[in-house]
C-alpha cells in the first residue's frame, strides 16, 4: 500500500510546501536565485538548438502536486529574453492543480539571425506559483452597465488613425 501524503503544507506565517518529483536526479530542484524572487529557475534536461523562428518543447525533469485553488504560470526568464530572443511561445504557460505530468516549457528563438544554443542545465524558464479564484458563471441575457461598457482594445486613449 502507497502511503499518501497531503498535496501540500502550510502553517501560519510559513511558505506553503508542494510535493515535487524528481524524474532527472542529476539536475537540481526549481529554486530561486534570491530569497524574494516570485519565480523558480526551470532547467533543461537535454541539449537544443534553436534556428531563427523555430519553437521546441524542452522537458524539465520535474513534476509538481498542487492543491486545487493554485495554479503554475511558466515565464520566460529577462536575461534570455533581453540577450538572446528566448522567450516561451504561450506566455505564460499554465499547469492546471490536477495536472501530474512532467512540466516541459515551448520555447521560441524570436532572433531573426542568430539560433540559440540550449545545453542540459541550463535555466531555460521560470515557474511562479500563484493562487487563483476557482468561479462558476451564470448565464445571463443582459450585463450592467457601466463607464466603460464595450471599449476594448484602444479605447482608453489610442486614436484609430487607420482607415477602415
Amino acid at each position: 500500500m502507497t502511503q499518501q501524503h497531503p498535496t501540500h503544507t502550510s502553517t501560519p506565517q510559513s511558505t506553503p510546501q508542494f510535493l515535487i518529483k524528481r524524474l532527472d536526479k542529476n539536475l537540481p530542484l526549481p529554486r530561486r536565485a534570491h530569497r524574494g524572487d516570485a519565480g523558480v529557475d526551470l532547467y533543461a534536461t537535454t541539449d537544443a538548438t534553436l534556428q531563427p523562428g523555430q519553437r521546441q518543447l524542452i522537458p524539465t525533469g520535474i513534476a509538481l502536486a498542487m492543491p486545487l485553488g493554485y495554479v503554475g504560470l511558466i515565464h520566460p526568464r529577462s536575461g534570455l529574453a533581453l540577450k538572446h530572443g528566448l522567450s516561451v511561445v504561450n506566455t505564460p504557460g499554465t499547469i492546471d492543480a490536477d495536472y501530474r505530468g512532467e512540466i516541459k516549457v515551448c520555447l521560441i528563438n524570436h532572433d531573426t539571425a542568430e539560433p540559440i544554443h540550449i545545453t542540459r542545465g541550463d535555466r531555460i524558464a521560470q515557474l511562479l506559483i500563484q493562487k487563483v479564484e476557482l468561479v462558476d458563471f451564470t448565464e445571463v441575457e443582459e450585463l450592467d452597465t457601466t463607464d466603460r461598457g464595450t471599449g476594448g482594445y484602444g479605447s482608453t486613449g489610442i486614436t484609430d488613425n487607420h482607415p477602415h
